[in-house]
């Protein structure tokens, strides 16, 4: 999710904003979410989202960027960047997205490991640590399960347990595994589509929506080039647009030209101040 995503989701009421690492990767690179891009590359988008919105920020930071000593500086380079909670995930480096297949990942030890040096390292303890396991892809709904509980063990302060793909395994997560606990609703997905208010009943306490702004903006997109292509007018198009002023808003143009008008004033108070000295 980009920085105007950002904006209009904390204008649109967001209770929090989950920057997705599989956004960045699509946005910097044109590419998959397949390891291709570097913490650095997601703590600048971090900061700068950061800095536009006045709700927390839950960033993804893959699996940490190395064993556990590499998660001590991501946490760092996170939390200073503004971000509220930090994701890691059990894959094998280089990772793939939750939905993706051909998955591997590491031992739920190592990982385990990974979380604890996460959690000694925040200087805040209302930074988060959520710990994401994508063994029911590769071993099951067991697996992930066991595994899950294991980072709670080491830590974790919301457990997220990806890309289950039947509600029954839904259910079941939210009966054993120890809570706070995260499901992803990604767009067409392999995880079953659920209202909020269903997911709360089963058990769940947060839900992501990490790409439903992205996916919705690439169709826009490439609808807007091709019939702009296709019939040489914008006369088919113009009604899906927002207005200037709301585009003005989103950005919050106004208040900016209310500053220059502010620092105006002050530059000719001073020049008067300046003329009598």
């Amino acid at each position: 999710m980009g920085c105007t995503h950002s904006e209009s989701a904390n204008q649109a009421g967001a209770e929090a904003i989950y920057l997705s690492g599989s956004c960045v990767a699509s946005s910097v690179t044109a590419g998959p979410d397949i390891g291709l891009i570097t913490m650095t590359e997601l703590v600048r988008r971090a900061r700068q989202t950061s800095r536009v919105i006045d709700i927390p920020l839950i960033a993804d930071a893959d699996t940490g960027y190395g064993n556990e000593i590499n998660v001590r500086r991501t946490v760092d380079e996170y939390e200073r960047a503004g971000v509220d909670a930090i994701q890691i995930e059990d894959q094998l480096f280089p990772k793939k997205c939750g939905h993706f297949e051909r998955k591997q990942l590491i031992p739920a030890s190592d990982f385990a490991v990974k979380v604890e040096a996460a959690v000694d390292v925040r200087e805040s303890d209302s930074f988060l640590v959520i710990a994401r396991t994508d063994a029911i892809a590769t071993d099951g709904i067991e697996a992930a399960i066991r595994r899950a509980k294991l980072y709670k063990r080491a830590g974790a302060d919301v457990l997220f347990i990806e890309a289950p793909t039947q509600r029954e395994e839904m259910e079941r997560i939210t009966e054993e595994v120890p809570g706070p606990l995260l499901v992803n609703m990604a767009a067409k997905g392999k995880t079953p589509q659920m209202s909020a208010e269903s997911l709360e009943q089963i058990g769940y306490d947060m839900a992501i929506y990490p790409t439903d702004a992205f996916m919705s903006a690439l169709k826009t997109i490439r609808e807007t080039y091709e019939t702009l292509l296709k019939t040489g007018s914008q006369e088919r198009i113009v009604d899906g647009m927002v207005e200037w002023e709301t585009r003005n808003r989103i950005t919050e143009l106004n208040d900016i030209t209310a500053l220059e008008d502010h620092y105006s004033e002050s530059a000719d108070r001073y020049a008067e101040i300046y003329d009598s000295l």
